[in-house]
């Protein structure tokens, strides 16, 4: 049978889809080159606070409509006085606070100032050839304050996100592959198809193990050495102690798919 898919607007400026345990979140402003508006940020927030609050979705995909992902924040609207941002959760209701489960971007055209921050806050990110980075605050007399350059010194090495910092210059997606910012290159148009591709592959996992590993990929560093791996037992026992856990070693012995209940 299909896999059940459903689809709502969260607000008039961004869709959901929900197909296979993966949601997939456009930003609608095509018109714009989905720059963000509060309304795209508010319902950003809303689409991941579903994913993080549903059973049956493991994995997020973000996207821009038109052939676009995103320009970053909408400066018509700046000037009218709206601020793309909320409270405790940052530019595009993202940045500041990312969802529990794994999020990967799709990305086809310009991801730029805060729409390259939405992609570095996203854990995975698949790109189209033809696709440009960038965070060219810097050009504009301002600086990248949603996550530009907090996280793209994690991501790459700190003498390239410096240069990029400073000079504000965009680079294809074949460099960000090259340094290691994007994870799949695909042709133009394919962004979207290769990440639910990936999608697929992390959702047909155990959806315990999946939580429990990216906490621990982006918490350690921030545990002392000495603790880390007692920290890394905390979160990780309990889904050892799974009923997930016995029904994949099941599933691996008796050679058929795991059926996974999240507990």
């Amino acid at each position: 049978m299909p896999a059940e898919t459903s689809t709502t607007a969260v607000a008039d400026e961004v869709l959901v889809r929900h197909e296979a345990r993966t949601a997939v979140i456009t930003i609608n402003r095509p018109h714009a080159k989905n720059a963000v508006t509060r309304a795209v940020s508010e319902g950003i927030a809303a689409a991941l606070d579903e994913l993080d609050r549903r059973d049956d979705l493991s994995v997020g995909v973000l996207t821009g409509a038109g052939g676009s992902f995103c320009a970053g924040m909408d400066l018509k609207a700046f000037l009218r006085g709206e601020r793309p941002s909320i409270e405790g959760r940052g530019f595009a209701g993202l940045t500041e606070a990312p969802p529990r489960k794994p999020l990967i971007a799709a990305v086809e055209g310009y991801a730029l100032a805060g729409g390259c921050e939405i992609v570095l806050a996203c854990d995975l990110v698949v790109a189209a050839r033809t696709a440009k980075f960038g965070i060219p605050e810097v050009k504009r007399g301002l600086v990248a304050t949603g996550g530009g350059l907090l996280r793209l010194p994690h991501r790459v090495p700190e003498q390239i996100a410096m240069e990029l910092a400073l000079t504000g210059d965009m680079i294809t997606a074949a460099r960000a592959y090259e340094i290691g910012l994007v994870n799949r290159l695909t042709d133009e148009g394919g962004a979207l198809a290769e990440a639910l591709a990936l999608a697929g592959r992390i959702a047909a996992n155990g959806p315990l193990a999946i939580l429990a590993s990216k906490r621990v990929i982006k918490e350690h560093g921030q545990w002392p050495e000495t603790e880390r791996f007692a920290r890394q037992r905390r979160i990780t026992e309990p889904v050892f102690a799974s009923a997930d856990a016995k029904e994949g070693a099941r599933a691996f012995a008796e050679k058929r798919l795991p059926n996974w209940q999240g507990r």
